[in-house]
């Protein structure tokens, strides 16, 4: 097809319309006609090009729309029939200590489910900064306060569009009782009211054993260790559901989780 000098280029692709901008954009402009062999019969010119189509919403995330700040939903009971969770697409936050296994078991019991599941670990995105990442082992301060605040919004954000878009997640984080505005309530503002806490709290015997096999900056001293598990102690009493797994092995721990969650999506926990 032949244009005058000076024409515009054709625009975009755009599936339905693009041919028909183009064509239309032809007709404005003189020149010979177009070589080739006649329309087939029943061929109809395209209709008019409507140029002023509402482009794209530029605010979505991923392919479905994400609410500013909507809560999460709590999810529904699972069929009589489901054995633990089932299908049931629900957000999870699982606390602990350090050396607790709440990584490992937290992501354990996202593999095994057999609807999709992701698994949002805090630690990892902390250390998703590199240069002038604030290390809690060398003293806990406003930049690592700060750094803690901007990773758990920032794992909050991804709840939400995973839980959106229909897969669900569990996040872990070591959460302190004496800090609920910060910690449970942080979380709560971030995800939803529907996130679901349960609490890992092994022996202290065996967080020291499991935070010995650490390495890196994830591994504390012994007595930092000892101080948080004691704080997590007060998570007694608080009416969220706890599992003790000083005995219990990965798969025995998440099928326990599984099962605790269950119970709790049957009857909130109140917190």
């Amino acid at each position: 097809m032949q244009h005058a000098v000076g024409a515009p280029l054709p625009p975009p692709h755009q599936p339905g319309h693009a041919a028909t901008g183009w064509m239309n954009q032809a007709a404005h402009h003189p020149g010979p006609p177009p070589q080739g062999p006649p329309p087939a019969p029943g061929w109809a010119a395209p209709g008019p090009h409507h140029p002023s189509a509402a482009p794209p919403p530029r605010d979505t995330t991923g392919h479905i729309h994400l609410p500013p700040g909507g809560p999460v939903a709590a999810p529904a009971p699972p069929p009589p029939a489901e054995h633990g969770t089932g299908t049931a697409t629900l957000a999870v936050l699982l606390i602990g200590p350090a050396g607790a296994g709440k990584t490992t078991v937290a992501r354990h019991w996202a593999q095994s489910r057999r609807v999709p599941t992701a698994h949002i670990s805090l630690d990892d995105v902390r250390e998703w900064v590199c240069a002038g990442f604030a290390d809690p082992q060398s003293g806990w301060n406003d930049q690592s306060e700060a750094q803690y605040r901007l990773a758990r919004r920032t794992c909050g954000f991804a709840a939400r569009n995973f839980l959106a878009n229909g897969i669900s997640c569990i996040l872990d984080d070591a959460v302190f009782p004496d800090r609920p505005v910060v910690g449970l309530g942080g979380w709560k503002r971030h995800v939803g009211p529907g996130l679901l806490p349960v609490v890992l709290l092994p022996g202290l015997e065996i967080v020291l054993e499991r935070n010995a096999e650490r390495t890196g900056n994830r591994r504390l001293s012994d007595e930092e260790v000892a101080g948080i598990h004691g704080r997590m102690a007060g998570w007694y009493g608080s009416g969220l559901p706890i599992i003790d797994n000083s005995t219990y092995d990965v798969e025995t721990t998440a099928r326990a989780l599984d099962d605790v969650l269950a119970r709790a999506i049957a009857s909130p926990p109140a917190y």
